[in-house]
């Protein structure tokens, strides 16, 4: 693989890291949210749960992209399947955005977050009974709701990165695939020296053929001719004079043309 190839499959891999980083922070978050509310006895919002399975799709999908990218990168039809999941995720992290808007309100005075609605400063800690397990005890904290409300910010704007990154994945597809298929196009050979390419060669590499053609002689009748010399030649060069044929090297000398049949 040349290194063109090898710079987009490794910036593909690059984007997938960082949509595995981005569907992570949603997931850690919302995952939370969730065991808070479990913890705590608190009904829990459908749409949170949406978010949790959505966000964990998408990490366990860009990680697994990631490493299948390495290894199948612009075979058509693995390609075409990544373009196909792109579109999804890119309608998923579309649609967390949307059922996480709440954080893009301010998170001071009267706040509405997934753990509820009330004073930014209010804050619930383990309960009334504090940290425990088992009775009416609490094993996860509620801060504030104001730091509640910046956690659902956070996830807001990661969900935004994350439609962006989706969108750069999809669009490297195509060069990727379109570099694969001009590798395979072009099978080993001396131009590329026994390996896999195109064989085009770096511009400093490249010059221009020399310029063997010769011109010939005027006077030539029936493929003969006088050259300078005053000898008489054929039409590739060679002297007629003497016993046999004779052709000019390059330094000037003249050899016998043993297989030459008039």
């Amino acid at each position: 693989m040349r290194l063109g190839g090898v710079f987009l499959r490794f910036s593909v891999v690059g984007v997938r890291i960082l949509q595995c980083l981005a569907s992570a922070v949603i997931l850690g978050t919302f995952s939370y949210f969730l065991a808070v509310l479990s913890d705590h006895k608190m009904s829990t919002a459908r749409w949170i749960r949406a978010v949790e399975g959505l966000s964990g799709a998408a990490t366990l999908y860009a990680l697994l992209g990631s490493i299948f990218t390495i290894c199948l990168g612009g075979i058509m039809f693995f390609g075409f399947v990544a373009m196909v999941l792109d579109v999804c995720f890119i309608a998923s992290m579309i649609a967390i955005a949307i059922m996480a808007r709440d954080g893009a309100r301010r998170c001071w005075g009267s706040v509405t977050t997934p753990l509820g609605t009330g004073q930014a400063s209010t804050v619930v800690g383990y309960g009334r009974n504090g940290f425990g397990i088992g009775g009416d005890r609490n094993f996860t904290y509620i801060p504030s709701l104001g730091f509640v409300c910046r956690l659902q910010k956070a996830a807001f704007a990661v969900s935004i990165i994350a439609i962006f990154l989706f969108v750069i994945s999809l669009a490297l597809h195509v060069p990727l695939f379109r570099h694969n298929q001009r590798e395979k196009r072009y099978g080993p050979s001396p131009v590329n020296n026994y390996t896999s390419g195109s064989g085009r060669r770096p511009f400093w590499r490249r010059r221009a053929n020399a310029d063997t053609t010769r011109d010939i002689p005027l006077g030539y009748s029936n493929g003969q001719g006088v050259d300078a010399g005053g000898e008489k030649v054929d039409a590739r060069g060679a002297a007629t004079s003497g016993n046999g044929y004779y052709g000019n090297s390059t330094q000037g000398d003249r050899y016998p043309l043993t297989n030459y049949t008039g």
